[in-house]
Protein backbone atom coordinates (compact mmCIF):
# COMPACT_ATOMS: atom_id res chain seq x y z
CA UNK A 1 0.00 0.00 0.00
CA UNK A 2 1.30 3.05 -1.10
CA UNK A 3 1.13 5.92 1.93
CA UNK A 4 1.39 9.45 0.73
CA UNK A 5 4.20 11.79 2.30
CA UNK A 6 2.56 14.41 5.23
CA UNK A 7 3.86 17.60 3.55
CA UNK A 8 4.09 19.59 6.49
CA UNK A 9 7.41 19.61 7.81
CA UNK A 10 6.61 19.97 11.75
CA UNK A 11 3.82 17.62 11.72
CA UNK A 12 5.87 14.66 9.35
CA UNK A 13 8.81 15.21 11.85
CA UNK A 14 6.51 14.78 14.83
CA UNK A 15 5.27 12.21 13.50
CA UNK A 16 8.45 10.66 13.35
CA UNK A 17 8.69 10.93 16.58
CA UNK A 18 5.86 8.94 17.39
CA UNK A 19 6.61 6.27 14.95
CA UNK A 20 9.96 5.88 16.97
CA UNK A 21 8.87 6.66 19.95
CA UNK A 22 11.19 8.91 20.88
CA UNK A 23 9.32 11.10 23.85
CA UNK A 24 12.53 13.74 24.28
CA UNK A 25 11.91 15.18 20.81
CA UNK A 26 7.82 14.81 20.51
CA UNK A 27 8.15 16.89 23.99
CA UNK A 28 10.80 19.74 22.35
CA UNK A 29 8.67 19.90 19.08
CA UNK A 30 5.31 20.30 21.16
CA UNK A 31 6.60 22.74 23.45
CA UNK A 32 8.27 24.58 20.18
CA UNK A 33 4.98 24.20 17.79
CA UNK A 34 2.19 23.93 19.89
CA UNK A 35 -0.35 24.53 17.31
CA UNK A 36 0.79 21.09 16.30
CA UNK A 37 -1.65 19.98 19.12
CA UNK A 38 -4.67 21.92 17.78
CA UNK A 39 -4.59 22.31 14.22
CA UNK A 40 -5.42 19.55 11.68
CA UNK A 41 -2.97 18.19 9.12
CA UNK A 42 -4.08 18.71 5.04
CA UNK A 43 -3.62 14.75 4.56
CA UNK A 44 -5.38 10.99 4.76
CA UNK A 45 -8.96 10.40 3.61
CA UNK A 46 -12.11 8.35 4.51
CA UNK A 47 -12.14 8.31 8.20
CA UNK A 48 -8.91 9.39 8.61
CA UNK A 49 -9.20 12.69 6.89
CA UNK A 50 -7.29 15.79 8.03
CA UNK A 51 -5.92 14.05 11.37
CA UNK A 52 -5.23 15.46 14.90
CA UNK A 53 -1.43 14.43 15.86
CA UNK A 54 -2.90 12.68 18.77
CA UNK A 55 -4.90 10.24 16.25
CA UNK A 56 -1.10 9.06 15.04
CA UNK A 57 -0.60 7.00 17.86
CA UNK A 58 -2.98 4.16 17.00
CA UNK A 59 -1.62 2.98 13.81
CA UNK A 60 -5.11 2.80 11.96
CA UNK A 61 -4.58 2.98 9.01
CA UNK A 62 -1.51 1.24 8.66
CA UNK A 63 1.57 2.86 7.66
CA UNK A 64 4.21 1.31 8.94
CA UNK A 65 2.59 -1.89 10.63
CA UNK A 66 3.89 -1.37 13.82
CA UNK A 67 4.11 0.61 17.35
CA UNK A 68 6.70 1.60 19.24
CA UNK A 69 6.83 -0.14 22.73
CA UNK A 70 6.09 2.99 24.55
CA UNK A 71 3.26 4.80 22.61
CA UNK A 72 1.30 4.87 25.88
CA UNK A 73 4.02 7.23 27.16
CA UNK A 74 4.39 8.46 24.22
CA UNK A 75 0.53 9.05 24.03
CA UNK A 76 0.77 10.58 27.35
CA UNK A 77 3.29 13.18 26.40
CA UNK A 78 0.49 14.54 23.64
CA UNK A 79 -2.40 14.62 26.27
CA UNK A 80 -0.15 16.47 29.17
CA UNK A 81 0.62 18.77 26.24
CA UNK A 82 -2.41 19.64 25.25
CA UNK A 83 -4.27 19.64 28.63
CA UNK A 84 -1.28 22.75 29.46
CA UNK A 85 -1.71 24.54 26.02
CA UNK A 86 -5.81 24.46 26.74
CA UNK A 87 -6.55 22.99 23.46
CA UNK A 88 -10.61 23.35 23.49
CA UNK A 89 -10.78 19.78 20.65
CA UNK A 90 -8.86 17.87 23.25
CA UNK A 91 -12.07 15.71 24.38
CA UNK A 92 -12.73 15.22 21.11
CA UNK A 93 -9.10 14.27 19.80
CA UNK A 94 -9.77 11.57 22.79
CA UNK A 95 -12.76 10.11 21.84
CA UNK A 96 -11.93 9.77 17.97
CA UNK A 97 -8.40 8.28 19.01
CA UNK A 98 -9.72 5.88 21.11
CA UNK A 99 -12.21 4.40 18.51
CA UNK A 100 -9.20 4.14 16.03
CA UNK A 101 -7.42 2.01 18.86
CA UNK A 102 -10.03 -0.20 19.34
CA UNK A 103 -10.80 -0.90 15.80
CA UNK A 104 -7.45 -1.15 14.65
CA UNK A 105 -5.26 -4.72 14.23
CA UNK A 106 -1.44 -3.11 14.63
CA UNK A 107 -2.43 -1.91 18.50
CA UNK A 108 -3.32 -5.25 19.24
CA UNK A 109 -0.61 -7.28 17.43
CA UNK A 110 1.85 -4.87 19.31
CA UNK A 111 0.67 -5.63 22.47
CA UNK A 112 -0.21 -2.16 23.66
CA UNK A 113 -3.91 -2.31 22.64
CA UNK A 114 -5.37 -2.02 25.97
CA UNK A 115 -2.37 0.15 27.62
CA UNK A 116 -3.47 2.52 24.63
CA UNK A 117 -7.21 2.16 26.13
CA UNK A 118 -6.50 2.65 29.84
CA UNK A 119 -4.29 5.85 28.98
CA UNK A 120 -7.14 7.73 27.09
CA UNK A 121 -10.27 6.43 29.01
CA UNK A 122 -8.06 7.75 32.36
CA UNK A 123 -7.60 10.77 30.08
CA UNK A 124 -11.21 11.25 29.92
CA UNK A 125 -12.91 9.89 26.60
CA UNK A 126 -15.73 8.08 26.32
CA UNK A 127 -15.76 4.10 26.10
CA UNK A 128 -19.27 3.78 25.40
CA UNK A 129 -18.26 6.10 22.49
CA UNK A 130 -15.59 2.96 21.00
CA UNK A 131 -17.49 0.38 21.72
CA UNK A 132 -19.28 0.17 18.62
CA UNK A 133 -15.84 0.64 16.28
CA UNK A 134 -14.20 -2.27 18.04
CA UNK A 135 -17.44 -4.45 17.89
CA UNK A 136 -17.91 -3.90 14.45
CA UNK A 137 -13.62 -4.82 13.54
CA UNK A 138 -13.72 -8.11 15.81
CA UNK A 139 -11.74 -6.45 18.45
CA UNK A 140 -12.95 -8.41 21.49
CA UNK A 141 -9.64 -7.99 24.14
CA UNK A 142 -10.72 -4.13 23.66
CA UNK A 143 -14.64 -5.21 23.80
CA UNK A 144 -13.95 -6.34 27.22
CA UNK A 145 -11.59 -4.16 28.17
CA UNK A 146 -13.67 -0.94 27.38
CA UNK A 147 -16.41 -2.64 29.13
CA UNK A 148 -14.25 -3.35 32.22
CA UNK A 149 -13.70 0.45 31.82
CA UNK A 150 -17.27 1.59 31.92
CA UNK A 151 -18.89 1.07 28.41
CA UNK A 152 -22.63 0.29 29.10
CA UNK A 153 -22.81 -3.64 27.80
CA UNK A 154 -25.69 -3.35 25.00
CA UNK A 155 -27.69 -5.74 22.85
CA UNK A 156 -25.15 -5.33 20.62
CA UNK A 157 -22.52 -6.02 22.87
CA UNK A 158 -23.65 -8.94 24.63
CA UNK A 159 -24.81 -10.35 20.65
CA UNK A 160 -20.98 -9.88 19.37
CA UNK A 161 -19.49 -11.65 22.85
CA UNK A 162 -21.82 -14.63 22.88
CA UNK A 163 -23.40 -13.34 26.20
CA UNK A 164 -26.84 -15.40 25.52
CA UNK A 165 -28.20 -14.50 29.17
CA UNK A 166 -27.53 -10.56 28.41
CA UNK A 167 -29.21 -11.32 24.97
CA UNK A 168 -32.14 -12.44 26.64
CA UNK A 169 -32.41 -9.58 29.01
CA UNK A 170 -31.99 -7.04 26.91
CA UNK A 171 -33.51 -7.99 23.63
CA UNK A 172 -37.57 -7.20 24.53
CA UNK A 173 -36.07 -3.42 25.62
CA UNK A 174 -34.50 -2.73 22.69
CA UNK A 175 -34.94 -0.90 19.71
CA UNK A 176 -35.84 -2.08 16.59
CA UNK A 177 -32.28 -0.31 15.21
CA UNK A 178 -29.74 -1.97 18.05
CA UNK A 179 -31.72 -5.15 17.20
CA UNK A 180 -30.65 -5.03 13.58
CA UNK A 181 -27.42 -4.25 14.80
CA UNK A 182 -27.23 -7.08 17.17
CA UNK A 183 -28.36 -9.48 14.14
CA UNK A 184 -25.43 -7.68 12.18
CA UNK A 185 -23.38 -8.10 15.15
CA UNK A 186 -23.98 -12.02 15.58
CA UNK A 187 -23.50 -12.99 11.77
CA UNK A 188 -20.38 -10.88 11.70
CA UNK A 189 -18.96 -12.75 15.08
CA UNK A 190 -20.39 -16.03 13.57
CA UNK A 191 -22.55 -17.28 16.13
CA UNK A 192 -25.47 -19.50 15.28
CA UNK A 193 -26.73 -19.70 18.69
CA UNK A 194 -27.10 -16.09 19.42
CA UNK A 195 -28.42 -15.17 15.91
CA UNK A 196 -31.24 -17.76 16.73
CA UNK A 197 -32.24 -15.79 19.57
CA UNK A 198 -32.02 -12.39 18.13
CA UNK A 199 -33.68 -13.45 14.90
CA UNK A 200 -36.43 -14.42 17.49
CA UNK A 201 -36.59 -10.78 19.34
CA UNK A 202 -37.91 -10.05 15.21
CA UNK A 203 -35.78 -8.39 12.82
CA UNK A 204 -35.47 -7.96 9.15
CA UNK A 205 -33.74 -10.42 7.47
CA UNK A 206 -33.24 -8.80 4.23
CA UNK A 207 -32.11 -5.32 5.47
CA UNK A 208 -28.81 -3.78 5.16
CA UNK A 209 -27.41 -3.34 8.37
CA UNK A 210 -27.48 -0.32 10.24
CA UNK A 211 -24.97 3.00 9.56
CA UNK A 212 -21.80 2.80 11.49
CA UNK A 213 -22.00 -1.08 11.38
CA UNK A 214 -21.08 -2.17 8.03
CA UNK A 215 -24.05 -0.62 6.24
CA UNK A 216 -23.30 -1.80 2.51
CA UNK A 217 -24.14 -5.63 3.37
CA UNK A 218 -27.02 -7.21 4.84
CA UNK A 219 -26.78 -10.13 7.72
CA UNK A 220 -26.03 -13.12 5.50
CA UNK A 221 -23.14 -11.51 3.99
CA UNK A 222 -21.81 -10.58 7.06
CA UNK A 223 -21.97 -14.20 8.54
CA UNK A 224 -20.60 -15.78 5.02
CA UNK A 225 -17.48 -13.19 6.40
CA UNK A 226 -17.42 -14.57 9.61
CA UNK A 227 -16.79 -18.49 8.12
CA UNK A 228 -19.13 -20.41 9.88
CA UNK A 229 -21.17 -22.86 7.80
CA UNK A 230 -23.67 -22.66 11.23
CA UNK A 231 -24.41 -18.77 11.40
CA UNK A 232 -25.26 -18.78 7.33
CA UNK A 233 -27.21 -21.81 7.89
CA UNK A 234 -29.11 -20.55 10.79
CA UNK A 235 -30.17 -17.31 8.65
CA UNK A 236 -30.90 -19.19 5.54
CA UNK A 237 -33.27 -21.64 7.39
CA UNK A 238 -34.68 -18.79 8.56
CA UNK A 239 -35.62 -17.05 5.52
CA UNK A 240 -32.54 -14.97 4.47
CA UNK A 241 -33.18 -13.83 0.59
CA UNK A 242 -29.55 -14.96 -1.36
CA UNK A 243 -29.51 -12.78 -3.67
CA UNK A 244 -29.02 -9.73 -2.22
CA UNK A 245 -26.16 -7.63 -3.46
CA UNK A 246 -24.17 -5.26 -1.40
CA UNK A 247 -23.34 -2.10 -2.36
CA UNK A 248 -20.00 -1.39 -2.23
CA UNK A 249 -19.09 -4.62 -4.00
CA UNK A 250 -22.05 -5.53 -5.96
CA UNK A 251 -21.59 -9.05 -4.62
CA UNK A 252 -24.50 -11.64 -3.28
CA UNK A 253 -23.57 -13.88 -0.45
CA UNK A 254 -22.62 -16.47 -2.79
CA UNK A 255 -19.85 -14.32 -4.17
CA UNK A 256 -18.47 -13.56 -1.34
CA UNK A 257 -17.87 -17.06 -0.14
CA UNK A 258 -16.43 -17.64 -3.56
CA UNK A 259 -14.57 -14.05 -3.10
CA UNK A 260 -13.60 -15.18 0.35
CA UNK A 261 -12.49 -18.99 0.08
CA UNK A 262 -15.29 -20.70 1.48
CA UNK A 263 -15.67 -23.52 -0.28
CA UNK A 264 -18.40 -25.16 2.15
CA UNK A 265 -20.42 -22.30 2.57
CA UNK A 266 -20.61 -21.45 -1.21
CA UNK A 267 -21.41 -24.92 -1.87
CA UNK A 268 -24.59 -24.60 1.22
CA UNK A 269 -25.47 -21.28 -0.43
CA UNK A 270 -25.57 -22.88 -3.79
CA UNK A 271 -27.61 -26.06 -2.90
CA UNK A 272 -30.15 -23.90 -0.38
CA UNK A 273 -30.66 -21.51 -4.21
CA UNK A 274 -31.64 -24.87 -6.00
CA UNK A 275 -34.21 -26.09 -3.08
CA UNK A 276 -35.89 -22.41 -3.66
Amino acid sequence: MDIPEIGDPRFREAVAAIDAGDVGALERLLAAHPALLRDRLDYGEGYFRRPHLLWFVAENPIRNGRLPPNIAEVTRTILRAAERTGVKSVPAQRDYALGLVCSGRVPRECGVQVELIDVLVDAGARADGALLPALAHRELAAVERLLERGAALTLTAAACTGRAGDVARLGPLASAVERQTALTGAALHGLAGILGQVIDLGVDLDAYSPEGFHAHATALHHAVDSGSLDAVRVLVEAGAALGTRDRMYDGTPLDWAEYLGHPEIAAYLREAAAGR
